[in-house]
């Protein structure tokens, strides 16, 4: 009897000290719970601010706000096919400036009976040698270029290891997805500082955000898109010229056996919902439910987001 009146003599002393600690704990446990739901709400108003209010309220003309000409380069990827569309589904006249001109050259010939619009197609091999930019220029002189549209090309979105890829492949790859891009900007951009206004957007991939294993080049030129686009905005954001970096996660494709569904869109519906944040965010994944995604991947641990990722680009191997 007289052991468990020691115990309860003990617990309450130890109650009676503790009690102190459990109030910090208390509040520091309020604190922490109230920091994520402000981050929550926060997130929530840039969801609905950046995806549904521009698709609500009308705009005006992509023509007036940048100009009547958009550059694509590398038009023969899917989802830059559909952002053409897209533009001149507003009035936009448009040059591909691509190697595979055949990739191209049924949209180029859409557009004008579809949508009444001006287009060129401007075959640029920068593989070759710097030859490829007297074309280019010669295409946008004279031409109220409003908008350059820079998109990584699709072939790194396949799951390969480095040591995969060969050397010629990994220089053309990284001289494409960097230095072209960047060359690019160079080429359009002064005509857009004379009369302060235009848009350069990027069109990277979400790899950036959290790098998964299989895809060690696509990771790094996306990465060095996005950083890109962030810094080139800082510098002329102030001079009228508004620059995006749009990451976005899975897009359905034909090509490598990607279904459609409510997280994975077809290139029409991504570059749909993407051109509606043009001039409202300079970083944004383009498409609602990836902003979603792109939340969810942030609260995954790094080590199971590298699990699920190894697991899943073995399953694709095995397809």
């Amino acid at each position: 009897m007289a052991a468990v009146d020691s115990f309860q003599l003990l617990y309450r002393e130890i109650a009676r000290t503790c009690s102190v600690y459990y109030e910090t704990l208390a509040l520091v446990g309020a604190l922490y719970t109230v920091s994520k739901a402000v981050i929550l709400l926060k997130d929530c108003c840039s969801l609905v601010r950046v995806h549904f209010l521009p698709r609500i309220f009308p705009r005006k003309k992509l023509t007036s706000r940048f100009g009547d000409w958009a550059v694509i380069y590398d038009g023969a990827a899917p989802v830059a096919l559909a952002y053409a569309k897209a533009l001149a589904s507003q009035g936009v006249s448009i040059i591909f400036i691509t190697a595979e001109p055949n990739a191209v050259r049924d949209m180029a010939a859409f557009l004008p009976q579809a949508y009444a619009v001006e287009t060129e197609v401007v075959l640029a091999d920068f593989s070759l040698d710097q030859s490829a930019i007297k074309p280019i220029q010669e295409a946008i002189r004279g031409k109220d270029i409003g908008l350059l549209v820079n998109c990584v090309e699709e072939a790194l979105t396949f799951p390969q290891n480095l040591i995969g890829v060969n050397e010629e492949t990994l220089l053309n790859t990284v001289n494409k997805n960097t230095a072209v891009v960047t060359l690019m900007t160079r080429l359009v951009l002064p005509e857009m500082l004379q009369r302060s206004r235009g848009a350069v957007v990027n069109i990277s991939s979400g790899a950036c955000c959290r790098p998964p294993p299989g895809r060690v080049t696509l990771t790094a030129s996306t990465g060095y898109m996005d950083h890109f686009s962030r810094a080139l905005h800082h510098e002329y954001s102030s001079r009228g010229i508004f620059v995006q970096s749009l990451i976005p996660f899975q897009i359905a494709s034909a090509r490598r056996n990607i279904r459609e569904s409510w997280f994975v869109p077809e290139p029409e519906l991504y570059a749909k919902h993407a051109i509606s944040t043009l001039g409202v965010s300079n970083r944004t994944t383009g498409y609602w439910p990836h902003t979603l995604q792109y939340g969810l991947i942030r609260c995954i641990p790094e080590w199971l987001w590298i699990h699920s990722s190894r697991l899943l680009m073995l399953k694709s191997r095995k397809m």
